[in-house]
């Protein structure tokens, strides 16, 4: 349980601060080993997550019980103790597979996407209410500045597990989970940009042929 509420606690996030990130210590062998085992697990729980997403789109299985799946084997996974690596590893592949079953409609949404089925007809296309337009804008302000809070979340994070790895945590599969939720939140938000983008790019298009 302590390992549960350890990977939500935000206390090492407060406490980060710029100078902490330019005063890495040396990186020590024994450091350098465990970054190596986290970003290779990282690795297998990405394949796995693209794995969970090619069966959404064979299959359609993503939704909410795949979310409450992922969600369920993180807390297992949590909540099993670091000396049975092998379970801990199998947990870490099934919620990646599950989590890339639960936005595979939206990997989906953007192969299958058609610019054609964003077209607005001349006499259908109608000004935006200014609220309308001011809520948009908010919008697709929050998406930008969402990514950047994730990005900058996967580079506190590594710093975290830096430090925590000079202090003597060598659990690899827990920070692997770590970098594994910063890089799908990212990866989602990217997908939300580029779909916001192409929608925008084909509405021009329509209105220049018009």
């Amino acid at each position: 349980m302590d390992a549960f509420t350890s990977f939500f606690d935000s206390q090492s996030r407060n406490n980060w601060s710029y100078d902490t990130l330019k005063n890495f210590r040396q990186i020590s062998p024994i450091v350098q080993a465990h970054l190596k085992q986290v970003y290779l697990t990282l690795c297998y729980a990405l394949i796995a997550s693209a794995v969970g997403a090619y069966l959404h789109i064979l299959w359609n299985i993503g939704g909410y019980l795949t979310t409450f799946a992922c969600l369920g084997t993180i807390i297992w996974l949590l909540s099993t103790p670091p000396c049975e690596k092998q379970k801990r590893v199998s947990l870490l592949m099934a919620s990646a597979v599950f989590e890339g079953a639960s936005i595979g409609p939206l990997i989906d949404l953007a192969i299958q996407i058609d610019p054609r089925s964003c077209y607005v007809s001349k006499a259908t296309r109608v000004p935006l209410p200014w609220w309308l337009a001011l809520i948009w804008c908010v919008r697709a302000s929050l998406i930008y500045l969402g990514l950047l809070v994730f990005v900058g979340y996967m580079i506190v994070d590594t710093h975290d597990i830096i430090e925590k790895a000079h202090l003597g945590d060598l659990d690899y599969v827990k920070h692997a989970l770590t970098l594994f939720t910063d890089f799908v939140a990212v990866f989602v938000r990217i997908l939300i940009i580029m779909l916001k983008n192409s929608a925008e790019k084909s509405e021009k298009k329509k209105k220049r042929r018009d």
